[in-house]
């Protein structure tokens, strides 16, 4: 059974680890997670979420090992990611407003946070005007909280009929965020329901959909041990967030 997250974060952030420290930590916890669910670790891959902290530090997540980097703000992204190596990959982890659809296109690599078949197409046009090929991953609210981004479960089907005729943007999975609980324990079950949504998609569209995108600094073994393909993983990293204003538009 995977530790009480948030215990394992205070242990973490009360030894003072470097980042580097951290790093070598969260990469043995993401591969005893994988061996507890018979999985390569190699399956699982780390996108370290940098909102909030300075370019120093994804160089020195980098220098580290790491290659992913999510950012949750459009706006701190396009001023963060030109003083970063040009050779990371970027994603946008966060909810994405559709007056900053275009910005993201030529931010990102991949957003994790497709809400609607509306903001699809629209990445869909945008990315063709650009000349710009994007990889996206739908946002499901499993929980039902009215306080999180994301699709209804039984909107999944038609958003994704409606990607079937884009030319520009490939749907590689699904993405949730669960409610925050003091036992990571109590997530597992959101996890597999984003899973089981998963599966059956696949079973009955033409999609794939490889990637599952769940699971945080606090909660991110047992969403291995669900099936998550990338985790999300800032605080267990960087360190907590200074505190700064809100987004247009973000919830907080």
């Amino acid at each position: 059974m995977a530790p009480n997250g948030f215990q394992a974060l205070e242990k973490m952030m009360n030894e003072g680890e470097s980042i580097a420290e951290r790093v070598e930590r969260v990469r043995a916890r993401v591969a005893a997670a994988c061996a507890r669910a018979g999985r390569d670790s190699a399956s699982v891959r780390i996108v370290a979420v940098s909102k909030t902290h300075p370019p120093e530090s994804v160089e020195a997540a980098a220098a580290a090992g790491l290659t992913i980097f999510g950012e949750s703000r459009v706006q701190e992204a396009a001023a963060k990611i030109p003083h970063c190596s040009g050779l990371l990959e970027w994603h946008l982890v966060g909810h994405l407003q559709s007056n900053k659809a275009r910005a993201a296109v030529l931010l990102f690599s991949t957003i994790h946070s497709v809400d609607s078949a509306d903001l699809l197409r629209r990445l869909d046009r945008i990315a063709e005007e650009e000349g710009r090929r994007l990889r996206v991953l739908l946002e499901v609210n499993v929980s039902g909280e009215g306080s999180k981004f994301g699709m209804r479960p039984e909107m999944l089907a038609g958003v994704l009929k409606a990607a079937e005729g884009l030319s520009r943007i490939e749907v590689a999975g699904l993405m949730t965020v669960p409610p925050i609980c003091e036992e990571a324990e109590r997530a597992r079950g959101f996890f597999g329901a984003l899973r089981a949504l998963r599966d059956r998609a696949r079973a009955e569209t033409g999609f794939e959909l490889p990637e599952l995108s769940m699971g945080m600094s606090h909660d991110f073994e047992p969403a291995i041990e669900a099936g998550a393909t990338l985790v999300r993983i800032g605080t267990a990293i960087f360190g907590p967030r200074p505190k700064r204003p809100p987004e247009e538009g973000e919830r907080t």
